[in-house]
């Protein structure tokens, strides 16, 4: 035996599962974690931090794309473009008053 307990095949033979897939997000949840570590914002990070900001993340990123869809669409046009996007934040109060000092290039 190669020192690898009593299985004999490595943990690594099972398929790797991503943490964004087991929450079930799109967001990369490993790629947070880094940057949150890398980052300096604590010492420590804790391992549902990631996934909990990957979710919020791609909560406010479905719901800008929604609007702004729906803003492309009432344009008769079937591309986002900036404008779009402008057009989504600044007409829903709460993305407006999130990203008031925002500015939106072209838009």
């Amino acid at each position: 035996m190669s020192g690898r307990g009593k299985g004999g095949k490595a943990k690594s033979s099972a398929k790797a599962k991503t943490r964004s897939s087991r929450a079930g997000l799109q967001f990369p949840v490993g790629r947070i974690h880094r940057l949150l570590r890398k980052g300096n914002y604590a010492e420590r990070v804790g391992a549902g931090a990631p996934v909990y900001l990957a979710a919020v993340l791609e909560y406010l990123a479905a719901e800008v794309l929604e609007l702004a869809g729906n803003a492309a669409r009432d344009n008769k046009k079937s591309r986002i473009n900036p404008r779009h996007l402008q057009l989504a934040v600044r007409n829903d109060e709460e993305l407006n008053k999130l990203l008031a000092g925002v500015t939106i290039a072209q838009g």
